[in-house]
């Protein structure tokens, strides 16, 4: 399985690879991307935890500027399954299924640079970016299953690429951490890539300026891009013991995003028993309806509002996200992985 250290990928990916023991499934993880200083501590830490870890130091696509490096990346991915012995290789980029693999393999679509732009960008995408969609095609075409982490994604996906069918849709889950005892918080909070403009992080920084709002996250990207802010409180990246400390307050989490496939920084609130308060989006109503607060609105005015509605009904909101929360857990994703992996030793294509 591949995983990488950037994003909520590499949560995903040691997640699901514990829950997978279970069900029989051993797994050998291949870290691709760009190291960071808290990417290290985290693969020894999941090592110590009997985790198979095998740094590649290979390049992630959405860093690459043509389709070379990341055919040859699919290529030593093809090599390393190989090598290890493996049965089922899952990819959590499909672009690395363009690759020839003795095993029949599974894409998993988390995001890519295509959908991403319609969200983030107006008009077609970008000439220099038609390589990534062609190779995300070929790919998800090539895959003996795909997959993606909810069905408004799934759709999404399908309709970009023009699949024949959608791909499946399984929820992602996270273990709940464990909370330290704390007072109410009177501010509101957010978690994420704050760099990526699809977060909508200059929005948030407008509200912050009439009601407070810490943020957690990079505002550098590995890549280059920045994004200034002057009302929020930023916190920078926070490893789980301090994210823990944050929501134990149970302050409003809200999160502007404009893309998000599946948000596993919203599912962390939620299981913290953090009221919601929500961007308008598919993805956000199919995991949480009934469960949080949207705003469609571009108006600062408008999400302070929200969050300050939330804030007064914290217990209720509250509640009701915690309860939702229990829906999303890595031991229904495991069950649902594996029964995909098996079906395909079955030699059987998984269509939706």
């Amino acid at each position: 399985m591949t995983a990488d250290a950037v994003g909520g990928v590499w949560q995903y990916a040691t997640e699901l690879a514990r829950a997978l023991g279970a069900h029989g499934v051993e797994v050998v993880i291949a870290v691709m991307g760009p190291s960071s200083p808290s990417s290290e501590p985290q693969a020894s830490a999941a090592q110590r935890e009997g985790l198979d870890i095998i740094p590649t130091h290979l390049p992630l696509d959405w860093l690459c500027d043509s389709p070379a490096p990341v055919i040859a990346a699919a290529e030593a991915i093809a090599a390393l399954a190989r090598e290890v012995g493996a049965d089922v290789v899952q990819v959590n980029s499909p672009t690395l299924a363009c690759a020839h693999f003795d095993q029949p393999v599974v894409a998993v679509a988390h995001g890519c640079v295509a959908t991403w732009w319609e969200a983030a960008e107006a008009g077609p995408l970008s000439p220099d970016f038609a390589w990534h969609a062609e190779l995300m095609r070929e790919g998800l075409l090539a895959a003996a299953a795909t997959v993606a982490p909810t069905h408004a994604y799934a759709e999404t996906v399908r309709r970009r690429y023009a699949l024949p069918t959608a791909p499946l849709a399984m929820h992602n889950g996270r273990t709940p951490m464990a909370l330290p005892p704390a007072l109410p918080a009177d501010y509101a909070f957010t978690a994420g890539r704050l760099w990526d403009r699809v977060k909508r992080t200059a929005l948030l920084d407008r509200v912050a300026a009439v009601t407070p709002i810490r943020a957690a996250g990079p505002v550098a990207a590995p890549h280059g891009e920045t994004v200034a802010t002057e009302h929020l409180e930023l916190l920078g990246t926070l490893d789980t013991d301090a994210l823990a400390r944050e929501l134990a307050g149970r302050p409003v989490f809200v999160s502007a995003a404009t893309f998000e496939p599946f948000g596993l920084a919203v599912l962390e609130a939620a299981q913290a028993g953090c009221p919601l308060v929500l961007s308008d989006i598919a993805t956000f109503h199919e995991l949480w309806d009934g469960a949080a607060l949207f705003v469609a609105s571009d108006a600062p005015e408008d999400w302070a509002e929200a969050i300050e509605r939330a804030r007064a009904d914290r217990d209720t909101l509250g509640a009701a996200a915690r309860r939702q929360a229990a829906r999303y857990t890595p031991e229904a994703n495991a069950a649902a992985m594996a029964a995909i992996y098996a079906r395909l030793l079955g030699r059987e294509r998984v269509a939706a």
